[in-house]
């Protein structure tokens, strides 16, 4: 069994669930003993309604050092297969960590405390919101290890975060991106003073939490749906269909116009 400790969850705000990568002696590293337990443990907090966004951090200096090159810790479910089937279910393990962030209902806070590297750069940018400590910095390091900086996502997520170019130079180079770089280019919305980091991601989990659960889970959703939409066509139709479902199936946008005429934060009851 992983060790569970290796992962911390905590409700340190209402309504907020932090989930903290516990591993600093090293810099939170990927190993199968910690991913493991973070996958299940983010899965467990998907089907908590009373957790409506997720912060995701790392303990002591680090985010995320991605690999873990001395200790990878325990792959399960191998017993019987050959190196080239152990290793493509490898990645398919850590393939999960990602697509999990992406498919929770909640939005997902990555608080980037520090390096984000290798697979933590991919962790990073499996969330839906960035905020970065100022002195985090991200990587793309699997080139500088003479193996591709293409993982988890990295290739397809970075180019339209910031930009193809800029994506290519970014991974094919296998420079630092600093946190005012990061700010500058788009690839974080917030770089802060870290010890007001989780300060300023539970201030923007607060905004989240004010509007309407089924708003807020719509729009995360056609926010990824966009990145994988054929056509502007096709997404509008999309996004009208969700538009729609809220305004039909809700009071929600009578209860906004009633907030408005009282000068009342709204309350939405979906």
């Amino acid at each position: 069994m992983p060790d569970m400790s290796f992962v911390e969850v905590s409700t340190p705000h209402p309504h907020v669930a932090l989930v903290t990568l516990n591993r600093p002696e090293r810099m939170n590293a990927m190993a199968f003993d910690v991913m493991i337990p973070f996958r299940d443990r983010l899965r467990e907090i998907g089907y908590d309604n009373e957790v409506r966004v997720v912060v995701i951090t790392g303990a002591g200096k680090g985010f995320c050092s991605g690999a873990d090159l001395e200790d990878p810790g325990t792959i399960p479910h191998v017993d019987g297969l050959t190196l080239p089937t152990m290793a493509l279910r490898s990645m398919e393990l850590l393939d999960e960590v990602i697509s999990t962030i992406r498919r929770l209902h909640q939005p997902v806070i990555a608080a980037v405390n520090g390096p984000a590297i290798g697979g933590g750069f991919c962790l990073a940018l499996s969330a839906d919101i960035r905020v970065a400590a100022a002195s985090a910095f991200f990587r793309a390091a699997g080139i500088n290890n003479g193996l591709t900086a293409a993982e988890l996502g990295i290739s397809f997520l970075l180019p339209r975060a910031v930009g193809q170019s800029r994506a290519a130079e970014i991974m094919l180079t296998g420079r630092d991106v600093s946190a005012p770089e990061a700010d500058r280019i788009g690839l974080v919305s917030h770089v802060v003073e870290g010890d007001v980091l989780l300060d300023t991601c539970f201030e923007i989990a607060d905004r989240i939490i004010g509007w309407s659960r089924a708003g807020v889970e719509l729009t995360k959703r056609q926010l990824w749906n966009s990145l994988d939409a054929s056509s502007l066509q096709t997404h509008m139709d999309a996004e009208g269909t969700a538009q729609l479902f809220v305004r039909i199936t809700t009071q929600n946008f009578e209860e906004s116009v009633r907030a408005r005429r009282e000068h009342r934060p709204p309350v939405f009851l979906d």
